[in-house]
């Protein structure tokens, strides 16, 4: 299994807007964040999880060349607006539409914000063409299987997921965007290799989970190794992973796993 993360942080990430620097060292490439996606290989399939705003060149920088089945974990602007550049793998996939797994909230806003991109087969070459599915409890795909939980995130329900690849039996947590875990989140998350966990910023949140409050999920779900992402511009890379466990690490954008 291989996990690359596009995109570790928020639409108030590194720089931000009108307050460049925040609190961060931006000499420091680790602290240049885009909007939160990770894109995930098992066994020769390619599943992408969210699409932001920078989607495009996400792919472009991190040599994506393949996407075939798209996961939006939920459609707040930052996850979901980069769906349209999906045109391109349905066209280097013989121009058959892209399968999207959402809930049933995000499904409808895709098809809000896209309603031309709903469609059996794109209507021309270079368009984009979805084939909406709800995201089942346990997707059987070619190289393994995807198994979800809904967490909790203010007004609306965020896909968690977990992979496990079949070849190897790696097991990958992707839990973005959420207040707390569930005790399914949990049950799921029991063996994994790699927990990936929604770490905001060091002050609480209404409705993200803070650094203290990610630490103490990930200490109870005792993974190898965790990784914080969907980072505001109140996280500097080098001086809050020194204060992390040492079980427990940023994510930076680009950052590469092989389990």
């Amino acid at each position: 299994m291989k996990a690359v993360f596009l995109g570790t942080g928020t639409s108030q990430g590194v720089p931000m807007i009108a307050h460049p620097k925040g609190g961060c060292d931006l000499a420091n490439p680790k602290n240049w964040r885009t909007r939160c996606s990770i894109h995930i290989e098992m066994g020769g399939h390619h599943i992408q999880v969210d699409a932001g705003p920078e989607f495009r060149l996400q792919c472009i920088q991190n040599e994506i060349l393949s996407v075939d089945t798209f996961i939006l974990t939920h459609a707040h602007a930052d996850h979901v607006m980069g769906m349209d550049d999906l045109r391109r793998f349905c066209d280097l996939n013989d121009g058959m539409a892209m399968p999207v797994y959402s809930t049933d909230e995000g499904l409808e806003r895709v098809k809000s914000i896209f309603p031309y991109a709903i469609c059996d087969k794109p209507v021309s070459i270079g368009y984009p063409a979805f084939a909406l599915h709800p995201m089942p409890k346990r997707l059987e795909l070619p190289g393994g299987v995807v198994e979800s939980a809904l967490l909790p995130h203010g007004a609306v329900d965020v896909l968690g997921l977990v992979f496990t690849e079949k070849a190897t039996g790696k097991q990958l947590a992707y839990y973005t965007d959420c207040k707390m875990l569930t005790e399914d989140a949990y049950k799921l998350a029991d063996a994994v290799d790699v927990l990936i966990i929604d770490g905001l910023r060091p002050k609480l949140h209404p409705t993200h989970m803070n650094i203290e409050e990610a630490i103490a999920c990930a200490q109870k779900v005792n993974a190898p190794q965790t990784y914080l992402t969907h980072m505001t511009y109140a996280v500097d890379h080098e001086t809050t992973e020194a204060s992390l466990p040492n079980t427990i690490s940023l994510a930076y954008d680009g950052l590469v796993l092989n389990l």
